[in-house]
């Protein structure tokens, strides 16, 4: 039989094992409380001094002047966990029924361990997947219905949307943005010139830079960068209120008010990005030529040179594609951000994940909706 004591005094917590066929009796004594909580033995040291009798059964016993609370439950708990990991019988009906009925409800609920999630199996985890991936597509056409449904209304003047909120959103997301989407506009033109640069030299056609920022970034590099920066800086944005608005209940509020939040908080901050988007993308588009305008100058191409070479090499159509790409991605930039903020948690921490979740979904949209319209646009030799 084996002992442990805590305090030599018989009121303090102490514990007696003793095998008997297999079975570990442990007998509890005295006070098992949180009020002389530096007294009590451990847990583990309670673990090891039964495990050293090598028995396949642990009864627990209630002693002289028992008595408990949390602090007994914690061990008792733990010695449960330790016993179910290494296939145990665990007894403690000879306890008080508070504290079967306490292990009952706290053993409720199994961990996952990393052992039981590697026994996933692939088939079950491709079908994991693919319940997540149709969760999403119907989450995702659900919230483009309901947009739709609050354009109609609001094309039938029933829309429950403020003008001011648009003409607020307009001013957040356009004149504001407009010195990073200066400053990456320019870069990028720049850095196209020295890319075509590096091959035209050859030739002795450095004049033919020309061509290719411009085409590069009217179709192209104008919008899609542009995107970019508004799905990182609006669409954050858009994610990040919305969110702590669903964290402080606020829009529980505005429903319960029988106010469509779609039409009240999403619309306005839709319909402002996709008015400003074009005009953003025709200024980067400018920048841009600026940008590679000062890189042609220094391989002997005049400015003159390189404006009267774009002029030739870009016509309407091409301005067009661009501008038509610029509001596709504005709507899909305000449905990623919309979308991940009115779905968040009521935590910090929720918000933040829908900011991020924001931001990652609005850049794949990006780059599947350009692919698509590029496919598109050579199907119909745009």
């Amino acid at each position: 039989m084996q002992s442990g004591s805590a305090n030599n005094s018989t009121t303090e917590a102490t514990f007696s094992v003793r095998a008997n066929a297999g079975t570990a009796l442990i007998e509890l004594i005295g006070s098992w409380r949180a009020a002389s909580v530096s007294a009590l033995p451990s847990a583990t040291h309670l673990i090891e001094t039964i495990d050293a009798e090598k028995c396949t059964r642990w009864e627990f016993q209630p002693g002289a002047d028992f008595a408990w609370d949390s602090a007994c439950m914690t061990r008792l708990f733990l010695c449960a966990r330790h016993c179910e990991q290494q296939n145990i019988e665990f007894d403690v009906s000879a306890l008080p029924a508070g504290i079967n009925k306490l292990l009952t409800v706290a053993s409720a609920v199994k961990p996952q361990d990393k052992q039981d999630a590697a026994r996933i199996g692939v088939l079950q985890r491709i079908r994991n997947g693919a319940r997540s991936l149709k969760k999403y597509v119907v989450d995702f056409l659900g919230f483009v219905g309901a947009v739709i449904l609050a354009l109609i209304k609001l094309c039938s003047n029933r829309a429950n949307m403020r003008a001011r909120d648009f003409f607020y959103f307009v001013e957040q997301c356009g004149p504001q943005a407009l010195g990073i989407v200066a400053l990456i506009a320019v870069l990028v033109g720049m850095i196209l010139a020295y890319l075509g640069s590096v091959q035209l030299r050859q030739f002795g056609a450095e004049v033919y830079v020309a061509n290719l920022v411009t085409l590069g970034m009217v179709r192209e590099m104008g919008a899609l960068m542009t995107a970019v920066i508004m799905a990182g800086r609006t669409g954050a944005a858009y994610a990040a209120q919305l969110g702590t608005m669903q964290a402080n209940e606020e829009i529980d509020a505005i429903t319960t008010l029988g106010i469509s939040p779609v039409e009240y908080l999403v619309l306005p901050r839709m319909l402002a990005l996709v008015a400003v988007m074009p005009l953003l993308c025709i200024f980067a588009d400018v920048l841009g030529l600026v940008g590679g305008a000062l890189v042609a100058t220094g391989m002997d191409v005049s400015f003159t040179q390189f404006i009267s070479q774009a002029r030739v090499s870009v016509g309407f159509d091409d301005i067009a594609t661009g501008v038509f790409k610029s509001i596709v991605f504005a709507i899909l930039i305000a449905i990623a951000g919309c979308q991940a903020g009115l779905q968040s948690g009521r935590s910090s921490a929720a918000v933040g994940q829908a900011t991020t979740r924001a931001v990652v979904n609005a850049i794949v949209y990006l780059v599947i909706a350009d692919a698509a319209l590029n496919i598109l646009y050579d199907k119909l030799q745009l």
